[in-house]
């Protein structure tokens, strides 16, 4: 088993209006958390702070998204599809703390077996490197190599809530195909995964960005990862392309951006 981190802090949820929601004219009800402890009857509103399992009150992301799990290999010729494992996916604030609330519905990281990992990707999207939608990407990330110094789940938890509530990336940049958190003997990695290296992709030539642009693009998604992540002015995040990756054999390869 992984190394504990440090005791996590209590995950409580976060008021819903510090996710952003798809408009929606007909979903009922305030975006405020209700306070009051008397009983709800069968008619009330019922958002997931009142009840976690029962709440009827929907608030849409502007995104669906897919929780993904690798379990470690068994040392038997285990291919990566064997380990890469679907858990479930959700497109509403209330969706997401109806998962996120109930102790042993999801594993803690600071729980998981070494060589584990957790995706959170854009449904339609698998995290693998040969995915159309990322084989021309790359992403940031950042090894955290004191685990016991972190608290990984509470730092997990914040770069979810960033990447669901669109805090990484302006409305039109689609860049951000998920997050990653890798559990490794020395280190926890976080990694956020982008849909190019700030190219154009083929058949989007003239029409995309400048590489200037692109550059800066993915800059500033480094920076607010990096944001998301509470580092240090010191601490750097570091980017690298997937074709990078998969040529050097490993997701260590050479840094192209840091921030």
């Amino acid at each position: 088993m992984a190394d504990v981190a440090t005791a996590p802090m209590k995950q409580e949820p976060v008021p819903l209006d510090t996710i952003p929601i798809s408009p929606s004219d007909n979903t009922p009800g305030s975006t405020e958390p209700s306070t009051t402890t008397e009983k709800k009857s069968e008619g009330d509103i019922r958002t997931v702070f009142d009840d976690p399992e029962n709440f009827n009150v929907k608030h849409p992301l502007m995104n669906t998204w897919t929780l993904w799990f690798t379990k470690p290999p068994s040392g038997k010729g285990d291919n990566w599809n064997e380990l890469l494992k679907e858990v479930i996916s959700f497109d509403s604030v209330e969706e997401f703390w109806g998962i996120y609330s109930r102790q042993n519905n999801i594993t803690p990281t600071s729980d998981l077996a070494l060589k584990s990992d957790y995706h959170l990707f854009k449904r339609g999207v698998r995290p693998e490197w040969e995915d159309s939608q990322n084989k021309h990407g790359g992403k940031w990330a950042f090894q955290f190599k004191d685990k016991k110094a972190i608290n990984i789940d509470a730092l997990w938890l914040h770069v979810m809530l960033a990447a669901i509530g669109e805090n990484l990336e302006d409305e039109d940049d689609n860049e951000v195909m998920g997050v990653v958190v890798n559990v490794r003997r020395g280190f926890y990695r976080i990694g956020l995964w982008t849909r190019t290296v700030g190219k154009s992709l083929p058949g989007e030539a003239g029409k995309g960005r400048t590489a200037e642009q692109g550059k800066e693009t993915l800059m500033k998604i480094g920076r607010r990862f990096k944001a998301a992540l509470q580092l240090k002015e010191n601490e750097m995040v570091e980017f690298s392309g997937h074709t990078d990756a998969a040529h050097a054999g490993s997701t260590r390869a050479k840094a192209k951006l840091t921030a």
